[in-house]
């Protein structure tokens, strides 16, 4: 069975590890943590990174950050993991909750202004599959509104939007480090953008369980102790010496990973348009980064025979997200603003195939030959 999933291995993760184990320290803020932190400031570009234990952390760490309380309101795709709401609604916001764009599965920036209520916040923007949302727009929005732009860029590590980093562009950017992304640390992991200056030193005494440890390492203080409400969000030095690995070889997962993704184009755009499915679409200004490839059927049933197909023929693929407005919870503590065409529609017919850094070239092959047969 091809998987739909492995975490990227480069090889050099145990020799990071031991590092770490030799050195005799396992907690958080060692060596590995600052040297990540300080290749995503240096790479991304961006004014403050800093490493926490999940994506989910890092977006409760920004609805502290930007003070949401009871009553407030925040504008977010549907379409997207649990974690993008949960975030806001453990801070008592109400989610709403707007339809996404057809051709990228992005939150439809024209329709965000008609959600803007006198409780609106701010505006989370999910980068679906690493393919930027229509970013100009959205902050313009933001800007004549007074709002807060908060990018989960869970799945967006090294995508851009007019050459600007995902995560760089709004307020706040979040990033994943879970086995399923580009790049992971181990199996789950999580970063941090701050690009407000007026921000950077809450999020470190929120990170630090709400103590301005920070500013007392940098000898600010002369004795840290608890000044903010905050938690456990710093990740481990194993965590961060495997991530490390990851960073080292960056280029390397990331061309292997575009390599792939480009094949499937290649070699599956004419027959998208001839059996009338759709496939990823990256807009002119931006650059993906080849975290996922799909194909959005015509039907849940043929989706349903093509997974089936699929499975027979020792190719695992994967549904995506169940739409957040229609859940148990999603009804509770959310709404859907105006009307949902495309959300429900998306994840009753995107599939996902397997690509991953480990993936070999005659099992893409493979692939590639069985949705040409699934479609003949």
């Amino acid at each position: 069975m091809i998987p739909f999933n492995k975490p990227p291995i480069t090889g050099d993760e145990q020799k990071y590890i031991e590092e770490v184990l030799a050195g005799g320290r396992l907690s958080g803020d060692g060596l590995f943590t600052r040297k990540c932190e300080e290749w995503f400031e240096k790479n991304l570009p961006c004014k403050k990174a800093l490493l926490t234990t999940s994506c989910t952390h890092s977006l409760e760490i920004a609805a502290m950050l930007i003070g949401i309380k009871h009553g407030d309101e925040v504008i977010m795709p549907s379409y997207t993991f649990v974690s993008t709401a949960n975030a806001f609604v453990l801070r008592g916001a109400r989610i709403v909750f707007v339809d996404t764009r057809k051709d990228t599965q992005n939150i439809d920036e024209k329709l965000i202004e008609q959600a803007i209520t006198t409780k609106t916040k701010a505006i989370v923007v999910v980068h679906y599959a690493g393919i930027p949302c229509e970013m100009d727009t959205i902050l313009q929005v933001a800007q004549t509104n007074k709002l807060y732009v908060v990018e989960d860029a869970a799945q967006g590590m090294f995508s851009t939007y007019d050459s600007s980093a995902l995560g760089t562009i709004g307020h706040i950017g979040t990033y994943s480090f879970h086995e399923t992304k580009n790049y992971t640390s181990g199996g789950e992991g999580g970063l941090i953008l701050i690009n407000d200056e007026k921000l950077i030193q809450r999020a470190e005494i929120i990170r630090a369980k709400g103590t301005n440890k920070s500013q007392f390492f940098q000898g600010i203080v002369d004795k840290y102790s608890w000044v903010d409400i905050g938690s456990s969000y710093l990740p481990n030095g194993l965590s961060s010496a495997f991530l490390w690995a990851q960073l080292v070889n960056a280029k390397k997962i990331n061309d292997k990973r575009l390599a792939v993704y480009n094949t499937y184009v290649e070699e599956l755009s004419s027959l998208a348009q001839s059996m009338s499915f759709s496939i990823p679409a990256v807009p002119e200004n931006c650059k993906g980064n080849g975290h996922m490839f799909y194909l959005k059927l015509n039907s849940f049933e043929q989706k349903e025979e093509f997974i089936s197909y699929m499975k027979k023929r020792n190719i695992q693929t994967s549904s995506h997200y169940a739409p957040l407005h229609s859940s148990t919870a999603g009804k509770k503590y959310g709404r859907f603003s105006l009307v949902d065409h495309n959300t429900t529609v998306c994840s009753q017919t995107l599939v996902r195939l397997p690509i991953f850094y480990n993936i070999e070239k005659d099992e893409v092959t493979h692939i590639i030959d069985s949705v040409k047969q699934f479609f003949k």
